[in-house]
């Protein structure tokens, strides 16, 4: 299977169904199966169950190539490609949608809509969604509801959904400040820190809607969560802050106060893929970021869902380092080229 799907993604075919059908007509895979057909929801489900050890398979080829001689000091070059996901952009909803949708399906039996919203609009938020801890409550109640009604229908291998925890964010004024001043800044710094957190652990994308709709909407209140301690943090760092000579920053601080409900759109049945721009217009997706030397081997690559390679420069240059370091290269290129989007 291993050697399967590093064929097939080396020669362009990164459907599962295309897979199966190449390994019916195709001779160079059915000599790599011996004839055997898997079924596309077999290897789909390998490269599920097995995607951390598949990506440790990349420093391994790394060490060989440093063997070989092919790691080279000299010239790396850093670019990017906007890549679709498995998901519409028609999936992408606000918060406000998806707690309704929530609400609607957790609701055992109708009311009538006057006895139910009274004077109101009918499409308000219910009291408990309009404050951050009233989300978390509910959350919680959905999440405990959904594995009692799911718990047989669950095949014994998934794993359960845990709560998300709050993401220690680690926000360096000194290496903030060195970059860029402002706010905008620290929200940006926070953000990445929380997509890293994300891709390091990521959430299963369960079968059941309900579930993922839970997941988005989770999604969306984290997005906030983080904004408001940035924000915070910011505000701190004002408060505190001098230049050189001992003097406060000038100017005033624009003011800036985070939304009490989350803002912004998510998709509920890929909620790590953005809508990002593309030549002819947007793809729900991702923008995946590569590293290769002057001899073509891809020293590191990665992947997110913000849609230009600005602010990307330096995580690449970091992963690069530390890439030839796991392998044992000691000497560093000498140099890094990367267009003007970033």
């Amino acid at each position: 299977m291993v050697a399967l799907v590093l064929y097939a993604y080396a020669t362009k075919q990164r459907s599962s169904r295309a897979i199966e059908r190449h390994c019916r007509r195709d001779v160079a895979y059915r000599v790599i199966t011996g004839s055997l057909i898997p079924d596309h929801a077999t290897v789909a489900r390998f490269l599920c169950r097995h995607e951390e050890a598949l990506a440790d398979l990349f420093g391994e080829v790394l060490g060989h190539c440093a063997r070989a001689g092919l790691l080279k000091p000299g010239v790396v070059a850093i670019d990017g490609t906007r890549i679709a996901g498995n998901a519409s952009p028609e999936a992408n909803h606000e918060f406000g949608q998806i707690a309704r949708e929530i609400l609607a399906e957790a609701k055992a039996t109708d009311e009538a809509e006057d006895e139910l919203y009274g004077e109101a609009r009918g499409d308000e938020l219910p009291e408990e969604l309009r404050t951050r801890e009233g989300r978390r409550e509910f959350f919680r109640r959905a999440r405990e509801e959904l594995r009692r009604e799911q718990e047989e229908k669950r095949l014994a291998e998934e794993p359960e959904p845990e709560a998300p925890e709050e993401v220690a964010l680690e926000l360096d004024r000194e290496r903030i400040v060195a970059r860029v001043q402002g706010r905008e800044r620290w929200l940006r710094e926070a953000k990445r820190q929380l997509e890293r957190r994300r891709w390091r652990r990521a959430d299963p994308i369960a079968r059941s809607r309900s579930e993922r709709l839970v997941l988005a909407a989770e999604r969306l209140e984290g997005d906030l969560d983080v904004e408001r301690r940035a924000n915070e943090a910011y505000g701190r760092f004002r408060v505190s802050a001098r230049d050189r000579l001992g003097r406060r920053p000038g100017g005033r601080p624009n003011l800036y106060v985070p939304p009490e409900m989350p803002a912004g759109k998510v998709n509920v049945t890929d909620p790590d893929s953005k809508s990002i721009p593309v030549g002819f217009g947007l793809v729900q997706g991702y923008n995946a970021q590569a590293a290769v030397n002057e001899q073509q081997i891809v020293l590191a690559a990665e992947i997110t869902n913000t849609s230009t390679g600005f602010s990307r420069l330096a995580p690449m240059v970091t992963a690069t380092l530390g890439e030839l370091e796991r392998v044992g290269v000691k000497e560093p290129p000498r140099a890094v080229a990367a267009d003007a989007g970033y």
